[in-house]
């Protein structure tokens, strides 16, 4: 075996390399230039292609002896060595013949990518029309994929189905040039007018033309062909190798060796304590010992809802800005890039969370947005601060701004932030208790609040490996969740839902929180007087997207390299 020197350097270029070539999307969000005019490559040939290269890579990444690098080669090499892995297994897995459809389906992806691009001239406007152009292609690949999974016995839950179905269609209903695909150019601060004139003519017939007309034939595929044999029930492991694949989604995105049924048990624990924290909030609110009473007074009191999306998006863009006054007590590093608050449409918020987080792409051409829900009642006011904290700064917004700012890692590594739940999720959840330092938790609402999102995440632990391991029902899942989460039931039906969709995502919100805070006290207790709050985050958000043990050995290496511990 060597020792690595600058192999591991080499391997992460190389590695970065074929993964801009295979996923071109992730090329654009990184602000990476390519030429590539395909935006998807999701073939059964191109996951038999990755396979094999994904081997040959991860054959020299093993060839290196760790334990001669210094902690952040080692977490390099082991980030590597993690990604390959993961690309091989849930080959093996024949995940790509059962991918997700909701709520990150094609229609999904194509708008996220279309809100995060910024035209600076008509070359690149020419271009991203040429790439979309590509999509349809995409979907005929996608609908041969669920072709195969369904001859091998793969059948989706049917609300599954529905919402996939209703959530492709969301975009198909308003007009051509309010479209989220047209929206880059209505964004256009060129000047050249001439040749963006002629671009966006191209675009508007291209959705007109094909983009329409290939997402509302996905959307009748969905609902016709496969939806033969659709199941009632929700558990993926009533699939071919389907406790198989559960695992590994289960590892995958919580980082943990727990098994499910170890987290179905945390998950039990964790919502016992924060039943026991909301019983003292409702003790200061004035309820006394009547829990039920002030949940009901929190989900039904006017009070709580603003009368319109504009009064949301108001009321959420001054918090925002409340909490940056604060950041720098906090942090001692800040993103040079912005960001802005605006609200979905409604026919997106149906079918998505009260807010989510759209990055900066790595070239810093637009600003992050912090999107909140265009239904009121999905977002009450009891819910906006540790939103804000999740979404915003010093949440995703603020972590994945900084990950793309670190120079000093392998561009994989800044650029990595979906492939890193645990770490991602755990760190924004981290942030709302954060909220609580900050002192912008004011009343017992907003305390209330607080805790709620927390047990809307620790729910989650046994929702989805009750669905998933033990075989729960749609009803009792909910019946489980909405006697302990304050939250409109449609937004409650959308998570379990969601949780059905996609396996094990769920999970990593409250084990990546636990992880952070674990590390927290960690640091506290080895330093004592010497902790600083601002350092210590500091560390952490310059690790970039980890995994979770990967983030405690650069924590271990912190303490021991800067403190002596």
């Amino acid at each position: 075996m060597t020792t690595g020197d600058g192999r591991v350097a080499d391997l992460a270029e190389r590695y970065w390399r074929f993964e801009c070539e295979e996923f071109p999307m992730n090329a654009l969000l990184a602000g990476e230039p390519t030429q590539s005019t395909i935006l998807f490559r999701e073939s059964a040939a191109d996951y038999d292609r990755r396979f094999g290269k994904a081997g040959e890579l991860l054959a020299e990444v093993r060839s290196l002896d760790s334990r001669m690098l210094s902690a952040q080669d080692r977490a390099t090499l082991g980030l590597l060595r993690r990604e390959l892995e993961a690309m091989r297994d849930f080959h093996e897995a024949l995940a790509h013949f059962r991918p997700s459809l909701y709520p990150a389906g094609p229609d999904f992806n194509t708008v996220f990518l279309a809100q995060s691009t910024s035209l600076a001239d008509p070359q690149a406007a020419e271009r991203y029309v040429e790439r979309f152009a590509s999509v349809p292609a995409f979907i005929r690949d996608l609908e041969a994929n669920l072709r195969i999974g369904h001859r091998l016995g793969i059948r989706y839950p049917r609300v599954v189905l529905d919402r996939a179905v209703a959530a492709v269609l969301a975009p198909l209903e308003v007009a051509t040039e309010e479209s989220p695909w047209y929206g880059p150019f209505k964004r256009s601060t060129n000047t050249a007018p001439q040749g963006m004139r002629c671009a966006a003519k191209s675009m508007r017939a291209l959705i007109e033309r094909d983009l329409r007309p290939a997402l509302a034939g996905y959307a009748e595929f969905l609902r016709g062909e496969l939806a033969q044999g659709a199941r009632e029930t929700l558990s993926c492991t009533e699939a071919p190798r389907g406790r198989e694949f559960y695992e590994l989604q289960v590892r995958h995105f919580a980082n943990t060796d727990l098994t499910p049924a170890a987290v179905h048990q945390l998950g039990l624990e964790e919502v016992a304590r924060l039943d026991a924290e909301i019983r003292k909030v409702a003790v200061i609110a004035g309820f006394g010992d009547d829990v039920a009473g002030y949940q009901h007074f929190l989900a039904t009191d006017p009070q709580f809802i603003l009368p319109s999306r504009e009064a949301l998006l108001e009321k959420v863009a001054r918090l925002a800005k409340r909490i940056d006054q604060r950041i720098p007590s906090f942090f001692g590093r800040l993103p040079r890039i912005t960001y802005g608050v605006e609200c979905m449409s409604e026919a997106l918020s149906a079918s998505m969370p009260p807010a989510y987080a759209q990055p900066s792409p790595g070239d810093h051409s637009t600003a992050g947005i912090l999107w909140i829900s265009g239904l009121p009642a999905r977002c009450p006011t009891f819910m906006h601060v540790p939103l804000a904290l999740h979404e915003g700064w010093p949440g995703h917004l603020m972590h994945i701004g900084l990950m793309q700012e670190q120079e000093h890692l392998p561009a994989f590594r800044r650029h990595g932030a979906v492939k890193y739940t645990a770490c991602v999720e755990g760190w924004a959840l981290y942030c709302e208790g954060l909220g609580l330092e900050m002192g912008l938790y004011e009343t017992p609402h907003q305390q209330f609040g607080r805790v709620n999102m927390e047990m809307w995440r620790a729910v989650r632990l046994v929702a989805d490996t009750g669905i998933h391991w033990q075989g729960w029902s749609r009803e009792r899942a909910l019946d489980f969740m909405t006697r302990r989460v304050t939250l409109e039931r449609a937004a409650l039906e959308a998570e379990v839902d969601r949780y059905a969709a996609l396996p094990g995502q769920a999970l990593a919100y409250q084990i990546g929180n636990r992880a952070f805070r674990a590390l927290r006290q960690r640091a506290e207790s080895a330093l004592g007087e010497r902790f600083n709050l601002r350092d210590f985050h500091d560390m952490l958000l310059a690790a970039g997207p980890v995994t979770l043990p990967i983030l405690a050995d650069l924590c271990e290496s912190w303490l021991a390299s800067a403190h002596g511990v």
